[in-house]
């Protein structure tokens, strides 16, 4: 009988558009946002950003979206999973649609840019690659982001540990920033690759929080009870006086611009 390599599954058959329904609320509270550089390159070069829309792909509760929509973008937020849509904090300049990255909805040569925030690697990325160049207009952009927790940074490295140990994140954490299928694509060239560091202040609360977003973690059983504990003991022994310990990530950005067809 043959047996799935979990290193090896693609990672969009691994339930991406359910597995995060019991999640959203710790996602929309504690899930990291993205440093202000990083909109600032994905912005720079292009028309002013009143004139711009964009689509958020895998937008999950808009975080990024809201990011954008604050520069003055006009957004289109495509997520398939109704509980993050509906955990979505409200900006007048993102509209919230379902859909998915390898079936957006959107129609041809729509939207200037495409961004992709902590999603992209759970998606079809063959399919995924061929959308967004259907809708991007001739010459869009394409920018795919992505936070990476700071080894170097001692409380993120523990950190980092206790994850891995109480989940099977290896799986995704090892793939997570995979570019080799954008490099090989045919509708996309000129990339460029860019990283800010951003740091995440966190309370007790914050952190618990912030790793029960995580879709890999689990959320009841012994598992569960021995990563909280453990939590615990690493935020009593890197907290400050008033009451904070910091997750240092490193956002990395790859921009792309689309072949004209």
């Amino acid at each position: 009988m043959s047996q799935t390599n979990p290193e090896t599954t693609p990672l969009h058959t691994l339930n991406p558009l359910t597995r995060f329904s019991d999640r959203a609320a710790d996602y929309v509270n504690y899930r990291p946002s993205y440093p202000a550089a990083a909109i600032d390159i994905i912005l720079e070069g292009l028309a002013p950003p009143t004139q711009l829309l964009a689509a958020d792909i895998g937008a999950g509760t808009g975080i990024s979206s809201r990011l954008l929509g604050k520069r003055g973008v006009r957004v289109i937020a495509v997520e398939p999973n109704a509980a993050m849509r509906e955990a979505a904090e409200p900006h007048p300049l993102v509209e919230f649609r379902d859909g998915t990255a390898e079936v957006t909805n959107l129609a041809d040569a729509s939207v200037d840019l495409v961004t992709c925030f902590q999603a992209f690697h759970w998606f079809n990325l063959e399919l995924t690659l061929s959308e967004f160049h259907r809708i991007l207009k001739p010459s869009g952009r394409l920018a795919v982001v992505w936070n990476h927790r700071d080894q170097e940074d001692a409380f993120t490295a523990e950190y980092n540990e206790l994850i891995r140990a109480a989940s099977n994140s290896g799986q995704v954490q090892e793939r997570i920033k995979s570019v080799k299928p954008i490099l090989a694509s045919l509708h996309f060239i000129n990339i460029t690759e860019h990283t800010f560091v951003h740091q995440q202040e966190l309370d007790l609360t914050g952190l618990i929080g912030r790793t029960m977003s995580y879709s890999f973690v689990p959320r009841k059983g012994l598992m569960q009870q021995q990563l909280v504990v453990n939590l615990q003991e690493l935020y009593q022994r890197f907290v400050n006086e008033h009451g904070f310990v910091y997750m240092v990530d490193n956002t990395s950005v790859h921009i792309l611009e689309a072949i004209e067809s």
